[in-house]
């Protein structure tokens, strides 16, 4: 029978306990601050990240592993006694890991020639990655074939909904994930960004409002048109915004059946990109 492992980054932000009681290896990004490299969440945690984003010089840069550095953790999990790997990984329109996952694959492929790697582009990131690895992960657990595992990943990913509010665009713009023009929205007079990713992966504006309250009701009315009413996994991912989360939380819990609810901390890497007080909610639709 064979062993599947599962693999992500660590721009997934999945809670530790999460990937512990799942077993799901996390291959860590850097961030760079002030002539300082960190490995995000494993040296520097979300609120030591955020501290430091209130005082830093420059705006950090974040880098992806190596190709090397997914080989060696793939290796790891083979002399395990891995059979299979399933790696997923955030937007390759946003980042250069999934291509590192890629070349890692047929490095050990290469050398191993009877275990079998699955690379597979979320074409998203932080939890909304993230949860498309613990349904992966649940589903192996069940002893699901790769097969199947390959289109249950496909199936959340095409039926998840999110929506975030940032501050401002000013980071995305900064970081080079969101063009200049679209940054110009958000220096508009109280006007909130709403941000989602579309089919490409990409992170573009999917609306804005004017006002914080009314940026908020405008997330959940995009949530509820892209995913209906119903039983559903639901996450808040937030950027040093824990008090808020809650009050989120709870919002989407009197809209959906909610099964599973989770606050997740929006980890250094994404929040380097995001900015500080970005919140979102994301809503995954759970069959009966």
């Amino acid at each position: 029978m064979a062993n599947v492992k599962i693999f992500t980054d660590s721009t997934s932000d999945i809670p530790r306990e999460l990937t512990e009681e799942l077993n799901i290896s996390v291959v860590p990004l850097k961030v760079h601050i002030d002539g300082e490299s960190y490995l995000d969440r494993v040296t520097l945690s979300p609120s030591e990240f955020y501290q430091k984003m209130g005082v830093v010089q420059e705006l950090p840069t974040t880098s992806q592993p190596s190709p090397l550095d997914f080989a060696e953790a793939y290796r790891e999990a083979i002399q395990e006694g891995a059979t299979e790997i399933f790696s997923i990984h955030l937007s390759s329109a946003l980042s250069g890991t999934y291509q590192s996952a890629m070349l890692a694959k047929a490095m050990i492929e290469e050398e191993n020639p009877d275990v079998k790697i699955i690379t597979f582009d979320s074409k998203t990131v932080t939890y909304a990655a993230g949860i498309i690895v613990v349904a992966v992960a649940r589903a192996a657990k069940e002893g699901k074939s790769l097969e199947e595992l390959v289109s249950l990943a496909e199936k959340v990913r095409r039926t998840e909904g999110l929506a975030a509010l940032v501050d401002t665009l000013e980071y995305l713009q900064k970081g080079g994930r969101i063009g200049k023009a679209a940054a110009l929205v958000g220096s508009l007079l109280n006007i909130k960004p709403i941000i989602s990713l579309n089919d490409e992966g990409e992170v573009y504006p999917i609306d804005k409002a004017r006002g914080k309250n009314k940026a908020v009701s405008r997330v959940f009315e995009l949530l509820q048109e892209k995913v209906p009413a119903g039983p559903v996994s639901a996450a808040i991912l937030h950027a040093d915004r824990r008090e808020q989360a809650e009050e989120w939380l709870e919002r989407v819990k009197s809209i959906y059946d909610v099964k599973e609810g989770l606050i997740v901390e929006i980890g250094p890497i994404v929040g380097t990109h995001a900015g500080p007080g970005t919140i979102g909610c994301l809503v995954v639709p759970l069959e009966l």
